[in-house]
């Protein structure tokens, strides 16, 4: 949908503003006093000459600084009994018309009002996401620098995450930079505190990026090369973000920090979580590539995808979906196999929408990405040691799937299995325990053999108890990207050999979801177990289908609606 367009806002002045003697005087001696060294005007140079001032003078320059410095130890602390009422922030960047130069794919807000995405189409038919804030002028780099050097020298943290948890108080923002500079506007002085909040507080030049719902991975492969994302409409898509080598270096090491984790040439790669749940992986230097510093964030979707988003998305079909549903609502185990990025997680997290609402349910993970609407849930997740020691103060995988057995889990949720975690998974399977998995295969073959190898080695034996595979991946046409269910399986042993059975699978002529089978031993024993015939098992399915169907017809869905329309299905399917 075409954003609106407006008219394009005044443009800053060609002839920046200059700073006067007296007041670059005054935040130099205020600097000073607070960090112990001169503040550096870089910007613009002056020669500041010692001012002839009566004592009237005098007392009204020491004014002037002790009620800066009074209002910056104020934000600082917190401390806000007198408010001063402000207006509303104007429009500082307003979408300008459709630049004819490019052919232009996309631009939608970021930042409201100050940052905002140009997303266009060169001449050689490369894809372009172009992030657009505002200019400042010199004497408003030199207050916003300084400014930002303060904070950062007075604020203490006790932990990163309560810096991630910090908000600076916009009122008193507003009044020391007034102080700094009296003339400044407010739609300046506005877009000031947005600089400063977004490179305190935020992820500096990539903060508008975090803030964007449509990108899923941020990647820097070095030093002085643009930085790359995965769109989800454009997938990979070059920016105009750069950084230079030691820009890169100091970034890197604030990731790490925002992540809780030690970046240093004795440790150059670590993988760490941001606070609001984004992966991140770091490299430092050129230890580990020659081109120096590199970090990847995937992103953490606020939201998390449902069952209705699937469908909608067609990486699902509704019938399909209703297979599934039926199978958590009667406690088949099913695992998710895929390619990196495939949308593994998203899908048994979309899934475990359906296992019923009062049900146990213990979800164990290395970095935090299930999220479900039950109340009685219980996440845990793993944690790398912090001792010098080895092992000491490890919790690991395997370790937590062995507590999560003596609490009575119903269903048991596990965000993907690589080693000897995979041989406990499959015991809780085969003691009653309904599992979900997801696992790095392309296929079924793959994914059994990377169970029953090393460094899992399952027992053919134990496969019994896993119902049902899933096969999703990544794929590509027409220079997007898209998002697949390639085939759902059941898992047959007889005589220690495992089969499968194909019960849908993607037709990629028609881009359709074919229905495969005329019997399933899987659905076959869910009819068994609650008495049904054919019939009635159709009919299930069938009530189940069109209530997905009526949920992707509302499209913007939400999560808690999502809930509601399965909570009621099922109340309707007890009753007939």
């Amino acid at each position: 949908m075409r954003l609106p367009q407006f008219k394009k806002s005044a443009e800053t002045p060609a002839v920046p503003p200059v700073i006067d003697e007296e007041d670059s005087a005054i935040i130099k001696e205020i600097f000073s006093e607070n960090t112990g060294n001169s503040a550096d005007i870089k910007s613009a140079p002056l020669k500041t000459k010692k001012s002839k001032m009566g004592r009237a003078a005098d007392q009204k320059r020491s004014a002037e600084k002790e009620e800066i410095s009074f209002n910056f130890k104020s934000l600082l602390s917190g401390k806000n009994e007198e408010k001063k009422v402000f207006e509303e922030p104007p429009q500082v960047l307003h979408l300008p018309p459709w630049d004819t130069e490019y052919e232009i794919l996309d631009r939608y807000w970021l930042t409201p009002p100050y940052a905002y995405a140009n997303i266009y189409r060169d001449g050689y038919g490369n894809v372009h996401y172009q992030m657009v804030e505002p200019k400042l002028n010199e004497k408003e780099l030199v207050v916003l620098e300084e400014t930002f050097e303060h904070l950062r020298s007075m604020l203490v943290y006790d932990t990163v995450r309560k810096r991630g948890e910090l908000e600076l108080d916009p009122y008193l923002l507003r009044e020391v930079i007034t102080n700094f500079d009296p003339d400044i506007t407010p739609e300046r002085r506005d877009t000031l505190i947005y600089f400063l909040n977004r490179n305190f507080l935020g992820y500096g030049k990539l903060d508008p990026l975090m803030h964007d719902e449509k990108i899923e991975d941020i990647t820097c492969n070095g030093a002085n090369i643009p930085v790359f994302l995965y769109h989800r409409r454009f997938t990979n898509v070059e920016t105009d973000v750069i950084f230079d080598s030691a820009e890169l270096n100091k970034y890197v090491l604030k990731l790490a920090q925002k992540g809780d984790k030690q970046l240093s040439l004795t440790s150059p790669i670590i993988d760490a979580a941001l606070p609001e749940g984004s992966r991140i992986q770091l490299t430092y230097s050129d230890i580990i590539s020659s081109k120096g510093s590199s970090f990847t964030i995937r992103k953490f979707k606020a939201e998390p995808m449902t069952p209705a988003d699937l469908v909608i998305s067609n990486t699902y079909s509704s019938e399909l979906m209703a297979h599934i549903w039926l199978a958590v609502e009667n406690r088949k185990s099913l695992i998710i196999a895929g390619g990196t990025a495939s949308g593994k997680t998203s899908t048994m997290n979309a899934a475990s929408f359906f296992i019923p609402a009062v049900a146990k349910i213990v979800s164990i993970e290395d970095t935090r990405e299930i999220q479900l609407p039950h109340v009685n849930w219980l996440p845990m997740k793993t944690r790398e040691s912090t001792s010098n020691v080895s092992g000491v103060g490890n919790v690991s995988m395997f370790s937590l799937l062995k507590a999560a057995l003596r609490q009575r889990p119903e269903y048991i949720i596990v965000g993907e299995v690589r080693g000897e975690e995979a041989q406990t998974l499959f015991q809780a399977m085969n003691t009653g325990h309904t599992t979900y998995s997801t696992l790095h295969a392309g296929n079924v073959k793959e994914a059994i053999n990377r169970l029953i190898n090393d460094p899992i080695n399952v027992p053919v034996a134990m496969f019994g108890a896993l119902n049902l595979v899933v096969i999703q991946s990544l794929l590509y046409g027409e220079g997007k990207g898209f998002r697949r269910c390639l085939s759902l399986n059941e898992i047959i042993v007889d005589d220690d050999k495992i089969e499968w059975k194909p019960l849908f699978q993607w037709n990629h002529t028609t881009d359709h979801f074919d229905k495969v089978y005329t019997h399933s031993i899987v659905f076959d024993s869910i009819a068994y177990q609650n008495g049904w015939t054919d019939e009635q098992l159709q009919e299930r399915l069938s009530s189940k289908k069109q209530a997905l169907d009526q949920m992707a017809a509302s499209e913007n869905i939400s999560l808690k609606a999502v809930e509601k329309a399965i909570i009621e299905t099922n109340l309707r399917e007890r009753k007939v």
